[in-house]
Order: structure tokens, then sequence, then C-alpha cells
């Protein structure tokens, strides 16, 4: 494989936002999408990736966020407010105990039960980042 990393095609025009409250999982989940070429920004809380979409929301091109989580806003929470205000940027989420119906997401996103093997993981990240057909 050539080094795709310096020929300055990065995979996406963004960054992806990784929201996820245990720091191992959010150091495995960077450290996944970063060696597959994708930029990422980690957050531990929703309430601190709502903080940091206040100031880069321009950035951001896919938010992938865990749904339980301490703070004020969980994850559905957070991917409510993110696809109310960009309804045109994807949405991923990931939990091992509720679905985005359950929690009470009211948007279109990408689903993935944990624990989730890597390959599924990064499938998933791949077809929320194709644009969507319009329906």
């Amino acid at each position: 494989m050539g080094p795709a990393s310096t020929t300055g095609e990065p995979r996406l025009d963004g960054l992806i936002l990784v929201v996820e409250d245990d720091p191992l999982i959010l150091d495995f989940l960077c450290e996944i999408l970063q060696e597959e070429g994708f930029v990422v920004q980690p957050q531990a809380s929703a309430d601190a990736a709502s903080a940091y979409l206040e100031q880069h929301s321009s950035e951001v091109c896919l938010l992938l966020t865990d749904i339980t989580m301490p703070g004020k806003l969980n994850g559905a929470d957070l991917a409510n407010q993110f696809g109310d205000r960009w309804p045109d940027k994807p949405i991923m989420i990931m939990s091992g105990f509720e679905t985005p119906k359950s929690s009470g997401v009211r948007h279109q996103v990408s689903f993935i039960k944990k624990p989730w093997a890597l390959g599924q993981l990064l499938d998933c990240v791949q077809s929320a980042l194709k644009p969507r057909s319009p329906l």
C-alpha cells in the first residue's frame, strides 16, 4: 500500500466527531478511524460534544455517538440536536443497550450494536458517509 496520507488526499472533507464516555473505547475508535485516514475529534460526553459543535460545526461531517452517557445530554439528545440543525450531515449511533428508536432519536441514523467487530464498524462509517439518495 502506498503512503496515502502524504498525497494530501484526506478521506473526508471534514472530521468525524466521536462521542463516547468510556475512554478505552473512545481511544480505540479514534485510533481505528485515524488508521483509515479519517480526521477525528474525540469528546467524552454529549455535553462536551454539543459545546464543541457550537464552535466547529462546519468542520464536522459525521457524528458518531454512543447513546448512554453521563451528563445533561445523552447521545440520543445529541443526535436530535445535530439532526435538527444540520439535517444534511450523517449520524451514526452505537449502543449495547438501546436502539435509536428506544432512546427517542427522531432522525434517520446508521446504527451499530455493541460490541461491534472492526469490519462492521468501518462498513457502517463508510455507508453513513455515502451521499444519501433522495427519497
